[in-house]
């Protein structure tokens, strides 16, 4: 869990960031990274710091950092983004970075076709001006346009490291074909956690990851309940879509596992599922939305996959409901778009 959840931003907790190494981003290219590489900035987990680990260029750095700039200049890094994403807001994390953080940043973005990569002639768009930086320190910067970007170019000022970049916002992927089979749930394809009982453990975010999971702390876990009830989530999918087959997986979860799992759904407009206190709506509402899946027993550490839908209407929003409590690492919604 992170224990800085209660003074994130609203952004930094209801959307995930776009800039996860887990999801697919990565670095394209950076003009220097002598003493941390770059891709290290993508990692899903917080930064650590060993006091005592050095390589042959120097201290050891959990995140990106070039050398002391000599010439006039500074240091940037192009970063490919998991998907096209309507960015909401950033993390610019100095963590650990004290006498070598950079004092300034700036963001600029762009949007190219799949596989195309930034060159000499890529049309660049600032989005974050010059803003000032601190040592070791989440940075959190909104943002508030409506530009679906794929490719971010980070500069420092003029150099040193940051620990990580996150980029919190919403995926828009290309349109989904009415024959195709998607994964409605999944983060990449624009879905997303709206609300949930509990999170206590993990990141809930990464249940809706395409990856496998890679440990106990990479999905969403729930306390252990003493009262009596269950523990929910509630995902809004991303296209409204018809249910064929959804997969609960309970990966590493062994002595945590949930007993069992049920699924409610609806189908809400866009001006319900979008309004200012949409969220707390939808939590409100879904007490009383259709059953489409019933009780199924749950496996510790077992992938299970279950095709007995309850009905076949098409739905926009989810609530997946685990008794009484435990973990689950993935879960995935397939179908086809209504």
């Amino acid at each position: 869990m992170d224990k800085t959840a209660e003074t994130r931003p609203e952004f930094a907790i209801r959307y995930p960031n776009l800039a996860s190494a887990g999801l697919g981003a990565s670095i394209v290219s950076v003009t220097d990274d002598f003493f941390a590489e770059a891709p290290r900035m993508l990692a899903d987990d917080e930064a650590v710091f060993y006091p005592d680990r050095y390589d042959d260029n120097g201290k050891w750095m959990d995140g990106w950092e070039s050398r002391r700039k000599r010439v006039l200049g500074h240091d940037h890094a192009v970063v490919a983004l998991a998907a096209p994403t309507k960015i909401r807001g950033f993390d610019v994390d100095t963590s650990h970075f004290t006498g070598n953080y950079p004092p300034a940043c700036s963001i600029e973005a762009c949007t190219l076709p799949s596989g195309a990569a930034p060159d000499e002639n890529t049309e660049w768009q600032t989005i974050v001006p010059i803003s000032p930086l601190g040592p070791s320190a989440h940075h959190y910067i909104a943002h508030e346009g409506d530009g679906v970007w794929t490719h971010l170019r980070l500069h420092i000022y003029p150099d040193g490291g940051v620990a990580r970049l996150r980029v919190y916002g919403t995926a828009q992927p290309s349109a989904f074909g009415a024959d195709d089979e998607l994964d409605l749930a999944s983060l990449i394809n624009g879905a997303r956690i709206v609300a949930y009982s509990d999170a206590h453990y993990g990141n809930y975010h990464r249940m809706l990851t395409p990856t496998k999971s890679i440990s106990m702390g990479d999905g969403w876990e729930t306390h252990r309940r003493r009262e009596p009830g269950n523990e929910w989530i509630i995902i809004a999918l991303a296209t409204a879509g018809r249910v064929e087959r959804v997969v609960v997986d309970t990966a590493f979860y062994k002595g945590n596992c949930p007993v069992s799992c049920t699924i409610d759904a609806a189908c809400l407009p866009d001006e319900l599922a979008a309004g200012p206190d949409a969220d707390q709506l939808l939590v409100t509402s879904s007490m009383y939305w259709k059953p489409l899946l019933a009780d199924h027993k749950l496996t510790p550490d077992h992938e299970h996959t279950f095709t007995d839908m309850l009905h076949s209407d098409a739905v926009t929003h989810l609530r997946v409901n685990i008794h009484p409590d435990g973990g689950v690492a993935r879960f995935k919604a397939f179908g086809r778009k209504a």
